[in-house]
């Protein structure tokens, strides 16, 4: 079947259905590659991918795509769903013909929900979905394709469960997909080298952080890996295809989850000469980040989250606050850049917790933060914490506003949603304002008249952003 893979334009600067951990607007205009679409797409024949909103193409321009295609697969995330039901709605009244489908987290967890939402809606992927949809791309019978739930008959019928991809090196490179369909120099991440490539060496998480989605929807708690040979062949491959390319950033929710084949896969990186960037944990020893360093490694996304041990008792980290200081002091030791997230409003949230993560993230100073409000999405154990303790404010999935910004969708008896939502901005404030991190970032700036003019755009971003939320408010 002719097949479009189709990442449909949502609120402005919105790139959830690509897979983006937190989908929300982020403070800098942000687009990560469309790794989930692009895997199964480099598994059907004369697909096509489209990412609308890194391309800024309309509603209408894509529902005019719906006459060429057979069969449409759409992402869709909890917070786009309703938006990304009308586009399908609207592609299917252009061809009712047109078989379409939607993969991604949300559907995964409510695949009966998700299909009820709409008739013009055929299947849900309730799981994993790159073979699902290379059988039915196929041409096979939905009745039997297993891991989907899907319409007959006016009958929503749900199939047995699809097993999770144990053979990995199996899938076909998704770079092939890019240079076919995507123009790289539209994906921006405020800490990545630009242009940058994303993609995954692997799916899971060992981790059992109760907030984070994919590996509790889609990738689960097995961390299943690509061979380092196969990596390194892929990204010779982004050498020879993007030769403008300045890095390379493994998008696997923890890169570091096996030590010796992150070791062994950097020394090949090392080998090709490449800057690359991963997700790691606070807790890699000082030898393997000496390394991945000594082999192109730049920078590391560390998810912190809080400066509180309790709460990370509480989210399930498995993380000692002190684990995370020793482990940032390596980094500036061996002078890797540290990107590090954090988290307001999870679980044990006081009004003192957030002073103490302030602090402990100005105390530890990666290079650049990111501040998110917790956010139970639907399929994870905070979501069901969160119902059973009457935390939820807002309906399930209204964690973004009408524009696509974050809000708080928890709030507690001694902590409001308000005081939860307004802490993000005086995290961001207290972070960069100080003498110590306007002085690096001036440095920065000085040494590169590109760099300037990148942090002084990403600047006049950062503060329209301040903007928007303190109107929100």
């Amino acid at each position: 079947m002719k097949t479009l893979f189709l990442n449909p334009p949502s609120f402005d600067g919105f790139d959830g259905g690509a897979g983006s951990r937190y989908q929300a607007r982020r403070e800098i205009r942000s687009f990560w590659y469309p790794t989930w679409l692009a895997q199964p797409a480099a598994m059907v024949p004369d697909s096509v991918l489209v990412d609308a909103p890194a391309r800024g193409l309309s509603v209408e321009s894509v529902v005019k795509m719906a006459h060429g295609f057979e069969l449409a697969v759409l992402h869709t995330s909890t917070p786009s769903f309703a938006n990304d039901v009308r586009i399908a709605e609207a592609m299917k009244a252009a061809n009712p013909k047109l078989m379409l489908g939607l993969v991604g987290a949300h559907v995964a967890v409510n695949p009966g929900p998700s299909i009820n939402a709409s008739t013009a809606i055929d299947f849900v992927a309730n799981g994993e979905f790159d073979y699902t949809v290379q059988e039915i791309a196929a041409g096979k019978p939905l009745a039997d394709v297993t891991g989907i739930t899907y319409r007959a008959d006016d009958k929503v019928i749900r199939n047995a469960d699809r097993p999770i991809i144990e053979d990995m090196n199996a899938l076909p490179s998704v770079i092939d997909v890019y240079r076919r369909d995507l123009v790289i120099e539209d994906y921006f991440i405020g800490y990545l080298e630009h242009p940058y490539v994303s993609f995954y060496t692997g799916r899971g998480c060992k981790s059992r952080c109760s907030f984070c989605l994919w590996p509790q929807t889609l990738g689960g708690h097995r961390y299943r890996t690509r061979s380092p040979e196969v990596v390194a062949e892929e990204v010779a491959k982004v050498k020879t295809y993007f030769p403008q390319v300045k890095e390379i950033f493994f998008d696997d929710d923890t890169f570091t989850d096996d030590l010796p084949r992150a070791e062994a896969t950097a020394r090949l990186l090392g080998k090709l000469g490449v800057t690359w960037s991963c997700n790691a944990k606070a807790n890699v020893p000082y030898e393997t980040l000496k390394v991945m360093r000594d082999n192109g490694l730049r920078l590391l996304l560390v998810g912190y989250e809080s400066g509180n041990q309790q709460i990370l008792l509480n989210i399930k980290k498995g993380m000692r606050v002190e684990f995370a200081r020793r482990f940032t002091a390596d980094c500036h030791k061996l002078g890797i850049k540290i990107h590090g997230t954090f988290i307001v409003g999870l679980p044990g949230e006081t009004r003192e917790t957030i002073e103490e993560t302030i602090r402990f993230a100005q105390e530890i100073n990666p290079h650049t933060i990111q501040v998110s409000l917790a956010a139970a999405y639907p399929g994870t154990s905070l979501y069901k914490e969160a119902q059973e303790n009457n935390w939820l404010r807002r309906p399930a999935g209204d964690v973004v506003a009408n524009d696509g910004l974050q809000i708080s969708s928890l709030e507690y008896p001694h902590l409001s949603h308000q005081e939860i939502f307004e802490a993000l901005a005086t995290f961001y404030k207290r972070f960069y304002f100080r003498p110590r991190k306007i002085g690096e970032i001036t440095w920065e700036m000085l040494q590169s008249w590109s760099m300037m003019k990148r942090r002084l755009r990403e600047g006049a971003e950062f503060f329209q952003f301040l903007r928007q939320r303190n109107d929100a408010s």
